[in-house]
């Protein structure tokens, strides 16, 4: 049965965040604690317990989130400055030749976008896009395009970047198990999206590069790529590895219990990036030349990006935490599953929605995994709640267009007009958000 009060303070809850957001310009971070409040005022929960059940959520979010957002952004600014980017970039385009190009700039874009927030990430290696259509003289957008689609994927779909983190947290998903299915849906959707549309759009929208362009490091300063790669692996591989331990496909006599416990110390997130960091700060920073100080600056920088990732995820966490405190989230529960309304579908829909109204996809994905996590019950499994954490970064990448500021960027450094951008780099996050979806959901039929 449906209560209309909760109903109404649900949808007042959201229409209110998504007016702050979108027309008043307010910070997410302030709307998503005022969209909380509301939601609380109106259904009824006495004062006090709405600033408690805030303090609730914002705690139980970070104590996770701020940690590894804050680590993955110090490890992520000293692989930008050491200019590992543009080593791996460089060699896979020598393994795979100008005529696989766009094959090797989707996977750059898929292993760099890991540890480098996507804004980042696309400004440190379009140059090499652009010194790319020089030398062949056909459409930018050729080589653009699966840069863009690896950088989107791993940016929304593969920890340790925030969005997915995020979302995991709130719906206390395994992150080795979303690291495995974000690659999973995130292949297929990099491909598509990436070099085969690439090929098509290209042959529509003919861009050159612009002049005066010339890549940030001198080749002979970049790093060994066989060394960036170890440290991208590392912490990945040792979530990875926790996970495996630690779930039916390993036998649980194979290790003794403190064994057991120690990798699964070593395996979280938390000590993966921390032996991540350590390990970047030394071979790319110390033993490169960098001094102490300068190594310090670079890691203290980092933190300015990453400050309002965490408070926004923090806001989230309260939003989620006044939906289930206010009863609104096990009603919907309720009513989804008398419907026979798929989870997956839902959550999808409604991380869609959020980034169509107001461009964000980390909004987006962490407001939906706030209307998403109450529908949880503690039958699902983590395998079914990792699909969810795809599903939703699916949603959350479609349709970036005017309200998206990956909109303006990709449109500014490609010389695009609007028309064009709308036809290249929209379409590209709407098929990139579909395939991500139908292959999870393809998935789900049978795990």
């Amino acid at each position: 049965m449906l209560d209309f009060n909760l109903i109404l303070s649900v949808i007042a809850g959201i229409s209110v965040l998504l007016i702050l957001v979108i027309y008043t310009k307010i910070q997410a971070f302030i709307a998503l604690l005022i969209a909380s409040i509301l939601v609380g005022v109106l259904a009824g929960m006495p004062p006090m317990e709405i600033i408690d059940t805030m303090q609730e959520g914002m705690g139980n979010t970070l104590g996770f989130v701020a940690v590894v957002v804050g680590l993955g952004a110090m490890f992520g600014a000293i692989l930008e400055q050491s200019g590992g980017a543009e080593a791996l970039a460089n060699y896979l385009l020598k393994i795979f030749g100008e005529k696989k190009a766009s094959w090797a700039l989707m996977l750059t874009g898929f292993f760099v976008g890991i540890p480098v927030f996507f804004d980042v990430a696309f400004i440190i290696l379009v140059p090499l896009v652009y010194a790319l259509q020089r030398k062949t003289g056909k459409s930018l957008l050729l080589y653009a395009m699966p840069l863009l689609a690896g950088l989107a994927i791993t940016h929304s779909f593969i920890p340790p970047t925030p969005g997915p983190v995020a979302v995991a947290d709130i719906l206390n998903a395994d992150l080795g198990w979303v690291i495995l299915f974000g690659a999973i849906a995130g292949i297929p959707s990099a491909i598509i999206s990436g070099p085969i549309f690439a090929n098509f759009i290209s042959k529509k929208i003919k861009l050159k590069a612009p002049e005066h362009t010339k890549l940030q490091f001198e080749a002979t300063n970049f790093p060994s790529v066989w060394l960036i790669l170890g440290i991208i692996g590392i912490p990945i591989l040792l979530i990875l590895g926790n996970t495996v331990i630690n779930s039916p496909l390993v036998s649980q006599n194979l290790f003794s219990l403190s064994t057991k416990e120690l990798l699964k110390m070593i395996g979280h997130p938390f000590s993966a990036l921390i032996i991540a960091n350590l390990i970047a700060w030394y071979f790319l920073g110390i033993k490169r030349g960098y001094s102490k100080e300068k190594l310090l600056e670079i890691s203290t920088k980092s933190m300015s990006a990453a400050g309002i990732i965490i408070l926004l995820t923090g806001a989230g966490g309260v939003f989620k935490q006044m939906l289930v405190n206010t009863g609104s989230g096990e009603m919907l529960a309720k009513y989804f599953s008398e419907q026979g309304v798929s989870i997956l579908l839902f959550s999808f829909l409604a991380a869609g929605l959020t980034r169509i109204l107001q461009g964000s996809a980390t909004v987006a994905m962490i407001t939906a995994a706030g209307l998403t996590a109450p529908l949880l019950s503690p039958d699902f499994s983590e395998i079914q709640k990792a699909m969810i954490v795809i599903s939703i970064a699916a949603g959350s990448s479609m349709l970036s267009h005017v309200n998206d500021s990956g909109f303006w960027l990709v449109s500014k450094y490609l010389g695009m007009t609007e028309k064009e951008t709308f036809r290249s780099w929209t379409l590209l996050t709407t098929i990139l958000s579909f395939t991500g979806f139908a292959t999870i959901f393809i998935l789900s039929l049978f795990l």
